[in-house]
């Protein structure tokens, strides 16, 4: 296990600087993000350590990644979390999503369709402090019924269409974030449940994501 030293901190406070700059306005999600250290959901290699703040994505193996700083920011404001809201969060990965939303006070259920992922992210939560994210392997387009309804869902994929099981587990009020594919582009996309099988859309910037697939990989 690395550690987050005086340079880590230093660098992620200039990261969360920028990302204010670049027009991310909730305090909450910056503070959150400013106690995460990123740099230890890369990987074991120092490399990244000074890169780790970047806003770029980095590959985390399987043909996935770990968002930008920015797109993460982004989608947990949009979230609107509320503490004590019970998340959803559709692509584990490595896990960073889900510890910036443990510190917004929420309680994270994920799940994951890559094994690997699965099998190592989990204890990686555990070592730096977020055990309570209960994860699950299996297919994200299935949601998590046996623990519905969730007040807020967010997709860290970008998605074909609008997974219709996943609106029948958002709880009345609440909300989902999704990437989803328009043609050539991803957008970014906010739906709200107003009432029962009533929904309102908003539509926001574009994104680039990597695909969310169905089944589960082993």
């Amino acid at each position: 296990m690395g550690q987050d030293t005086y340079l880590h901190k230093g660098l992620r406070k200039r990261m969360i600087e920028k990302l204010a700059d670049a027009g991310i306005s909730d305090k909450r999600v910056l503070e959150a993000m400013n106690r995460v250290p990123r740099h230890l959901f890369l990987g074991k290699d120092s490399v990244f350590d000074e890169t780790a703040y970047e806003n770029k994505a980095f590959q985390i193996g399987n043909g996935q990644t770990i968002s930008m700083p920015f797109t993460v920011a982004y989608q947990t404001e949009l979230l609107e979390i509320a503490k004590g809201d019970k998340v959803l969060e559709i692509g584990t990965g490595s896990g960073y999503q889900a510890a910036v939303l443990i510190e917004m006070g929420a309680k994270v259920f994920s799940i994951e369709r890559q094994k690997s992922l699965f099998d190592k992210t989990p204890t990686l939560l555990r070592q730096l402090g977020y055990g309570s994210v209960k994860t699950f392997f299996g297919d994200g387009f299935l949601g998590l019924p046996v623990f519905a309804p969730f007040d807020k869902i967010i997709i860290t994929a970008a998605a074909p269409e609008i997974p219709q099981k996943l609106l029948q587990q958002l709880e009345e009020g609440g909300q989902m974030v999704i990437p989803l594919e328009e043609g050539e582009k991803t957008i970014m996309r906010r739906i709200t449940k107003t009432e029962e099988n009533n929904f309102e859309e908003e539509q926001f910037i574009d994104c680039a994501f990597v695909p969310m697939l169905k089944g589960k990989k082993y």
